[in-house]
């Protein structure tokens, strides 16, 4: 086999998981002007999106009104002609596969249109989250690779990034990742990310839906935008009201305005001591009296779509679902089969103790429909992959945050009225996070033709804000502020990613010597640059020196790491520097002040880390943040400390 002219190499194929809009105007891009207004809604960006394909009926993919694609489009459209247009400019089916690039899963269709869907009027779920749908870029072109049907096998994926790179596109979208802590050479994604960005094609991909464990990153290559999930501040409440009149907020879809507001039995599954009972799993509630009664199940163990089904083939009213403690106060709206509130862990302890207090205790679920305005938004969610990196050592992983629970967005639709009677889904997952980074990078490419993928990330990385809606710092689902293994760089922020001010560039033969720094073979390195290397000659570059936006070091007594930024905002501009350091560590700059005279010109400077007797007993990390500040800008690096 290694004898085969253009053999690399062979290993076991791995399967890869789908990692699965108001957001538009919670980010700002609808602002007069905005970012919308000064990219032309990211018109002549072309997105290529590998996933399950995609519904071409939409009225999300019209293209009306939208010009033809740039000159140098190659690609093909694998539907039947009539389906592609000016939106949809490309459509393929997986390598050597007798189907079509139609989309029978839903999840390519809403991640499609959530990165540049075009404005569909009276959008809705049941009703809910009403208003007009859009992608975070609607004037750009839309490429699909169908890549996953039932699985995500890797030559398929690989065969779509290869063909993407071929027809031209300027954005890959990927929302699928790997298992965590799979080295790079054994991942094809990661391989065929580097080589877009070889041909300056800027690559987001999924952070994972793991979380809220650490090291649980499906995506932590320094050439890809890792993106986490945060939440917005639309909410589809459902309040549940004990007999005692206790109230304790939660969100459902499905908002059944029949339901009477009396209250009724209140039972817990968990009472039934079966396997899976507390979860109300297949079968545990056989024997147990829960008709006409409100269940209270557990999140967990079981698909929360499928409690509900239990409980309701079981005979029961309606559904009261909690979080187990890990999951915290990170609720979903989702389109239950039955009436039903998901509620925070605190509130089902609360609820869970009302129960065992009271032998006749009751309840009702009050269905309040939408609301906007949530303060605490964004706030990470608890299923959003955290890190700190398994492989890439001196990388800060995720990289940003984005929007990612109870996402509206396109869906397949069903019957012969496509066009007249779209649907649409409301999703949560890092996958819907992904497609509104890509479609903010179609902006910032629009209005930014010559950066690179580096400097669009970093662009995006250091004006990232860090704080919520309410001016405090960002959550966790433990109603906790956030460490930088769960936010990144921040949330992100279209419009000041626009104008950062400064840039920290990676020109992409620099991830060379990082790779070697990893202490990969020539071979190892060879298959994910598809170049002959030479360690033992080649300059090494270890994380903490990339030219990374973030700074993350393993710290002993003291390092020093060495970055260099790029002049993009005024001409005559000058910087001084401000640091937040992490707990029990020095931080000395040099120079503590940098000073532009045009744009483009560059400017080093050294960080020095010194660890201090502040350090506290068994001190794992610890973060803080640098900022270079200029009259009109601020430009943040987070500090990633793990002590050695």
């Amino acid at each position: 086999m290694e004898l085969k002219e253009g053999f690399v190499s062979a290993r076991p194929e791995m399967t890869f998981h789908l990692q699965t809009t108001h957001s538009a105007r919670f980010l700002g891009l609808d602002l007069k002007p905005g970012l919308w207004n000064r990219t032309n809604y990211g018109s002549g960006i072309i997105i290529g999106v590998l996933d399950t394909g995609v519904s071409p009926a939409h009225p999300s993919f019209t293209g009306k009104g939208m010009s033809p694609p740039p000159s140098k489009w190659k690609g093909k459209c694998e539907f039947k002609l009539s389906h592609c247009n000016n939106k949809l400019i490309g459509a393929r089916k997986k390598g050597g596969k007798p189907e079509t690039p139609i989309d029978r899963d839903g999840h390519g269709t809403h991640t499609a249109s959530t990165a540049a869907g075009g404005f569909v009027s009276n959008a809705n779920v049941f009703g809910n989250a009403k208003g007009t749908a859009a992608g975070m870029a609607p004037g750009a072109h839309l490429a699909i690779y169908k890549v996953c049907s039932h699985n995500c096998i890797e030559s398929d994926i690989l065969a779509g990034m290869d063909a993407a790179i071929h027809d031209g596109v300027d954005i890959i979208s990927i929302s699928l990742g790997a298992d965590p802590g799979v080295q790079l050479y054994k991942d094809g994604i990661t391989v065929g990310a580097l080589a877009a960005a070889k041909k300056g094609i800027f690559v987001s991909m999924a952070a994972g839906n793991s979380g809220p464990g650490y090291s649980t990153l499906s995506s932590e290559a320094p050439w890809v935008l890792t993106v986490g999930a945060s939440t917005i501040d639309r909410k589809v409440l459902a309040t549940a009201k004990l007999a005692n009149g206790k109230t304790f907020e939660g969100e459902s879809l499905f908002q059944p305005r029949e339901f009477h507001s009396t209250t009724l039995p209140l039972v817990y599954a968990g009472m039934n001591k079966k396997p899976l009972s507390e979860f109300c799993g297949k079968g545990s509630l056989v024997g147990m009296n829960v008709k006409g009664k409100v269940v209270l199940c557990d999140r967990g163990l079981v698909d929360r779509l499928d409690i509900g089904k239990e409980v309701k083939n079981a005979g029961g009213a309606a559904l009261i679902l909690a979080n187990g403690e890990q999951d915290g106060f990170s609720t979903l709206a989702d389109p239950h089969v039955l009436p039903a509130t998901h509620v925070s862990y605190a509130a089902g302890q609360k609820i869970k103790a009302y129960i065992k207090a009271n032998k006749q205790a009751r309840a009702t679920i009050l269905f309040k429909g939408t609301t906007l305005g949530d303060r605490t938004a964004p706030a990470v969610t608890s299923f959003s992959s955290r890190g700190p990196t398994m492989v890439c050592r001196g990388i800060l992983k995720p990289d940003i945050m984005g929007p990612g629970v109870s996402i509206l967005a396109a869906w397949p639709s069903r019957g012969t009225n496509k066009m007249k009677n779209p649907r649409f889904n409301i999703e949560s997952g890092t996958s819907m996070s992904c497609p509104h980074l890509s479609g903010i990078a179609a902006l910032l490419k629009h209005s930014h033709p010559t950066w690179s993928p580096a400097a669009i990330k970093s662009a995006i990385m250091t004006t990232a804000d860090i704080q919520s809606r309410r001016g405090t710092t960002i959550i966790d689902q433990d109603d906790q502020p956030a460490d930088l293994f769960a936010i990144g760089a921040g949330h992100v922020n279209p419009l000041k990613a626009d104008d950062p001010g400064l840039i920290y560039d990676i020109h992409p033969a620099e991830y060379i010597g990082y790779l070697c720094s990893l202490g990969y073979t020539n071979k190892q390195v060879w298959i994910i640059t598809r170049m002959s290397i030479k360690c033992k000659t080649q300059r090494k570059i270890p994380g903490g020196q990339l030219n990374y936006p973030s700074l993350s070091v393993t710290l002993g007594r003291s390092q020093t790491l060495i970055r260099t930024v790029t002049n993009v905002g005024q001409g005559n501009s000058s910087y001084y520097v401000k640091i937040t350091p992490p707990i029990g560590v020095r931080v000395a700059v040099k120079p503590s002040e940098l000073h532009f005279t045009k744009v483009g010109q560059n400017a080093k400077y050294a960080v020095t880390f010194i660890r201090t007797n502040e350090t506290r007993l068994h001190q794992q990390f610890a973060q803080g943040y640098l900022l270079w500040v200029s009259a009109k800008h601020s430009v943040r690096s987070p500090i990633s400390v793990q002590f050695g």
